[in-house]
């Protein structure tokens, strides 16, 4: 089941079109996940409650490897779509090689683009995009003291 909720671009693109065309509310966030934790759930969470349906933009392992260093990353992109896609609150998870995810944003055209708060709207890659089209652009409040990096360096330290 966790599987068939990996798309790809284009049938991300038709089940997003088939929602917009039932009324839903379709919320978009983008990210590596790495190795989640506590501040992942939260996030994810409270942007799936912002609309009816959450698509997720997951980083491929090339491209995690080009944002976060050659040690990036830990956990290979088919393990990372498998555990976000388990999570009742995501409808849909797409893997994404580009720079960034702003070409999935244009396809997919989400009524409310999500980021961390440690994002500022004007900053949001897409936002500008998503205003235009009659969207919203949100940012939720990150949970302190939860980072992967974090997790990885106390790791290191055992």
């Amino acid at each position: 089941m966790t599987e068939s909720k990996i798309l790809n671009k284009e049938q991300a693109a038709e089940k997003v079109a088939e929602w917009h065309a039932e009324g839903k509310k379709v919320v978009f966030t983008n990210g590596c996940f790495d190795i989640v934790h506590l501040g992942h759930i939260d996030y994810l969470e409270k942007a799936r409650n912002l609309g009816d349906k959450l698509v997720l933009g997951l980083n491929t392992d090339a491209s995690v490897n080009r944002l976060k260093g050659k040690t990036r990353p830990v956990v290979n992109e088919y393990a990372r779509s498998r555990m976000m896609s388990a999570f009742e609150f995501i409808d849909t998870v797409i893997l994404f090689d580009e720079p960034t995810p702003l070409q999935l944003i244009e396809s997919l055209n989400p009524d409310i683009l999500v980021k961390g708060d440690d994002y500022s709207v004007e900053n949001i890659v897409g936002s500008d995009f998503v205003l235009g089209n009659g969207g919203k652009v949100e940012t939720i409040p990150l949970v302190p003291g939860y980072s992967t990096t974090a997790m990885i360096e106390k790791i290191k330290n055992l």
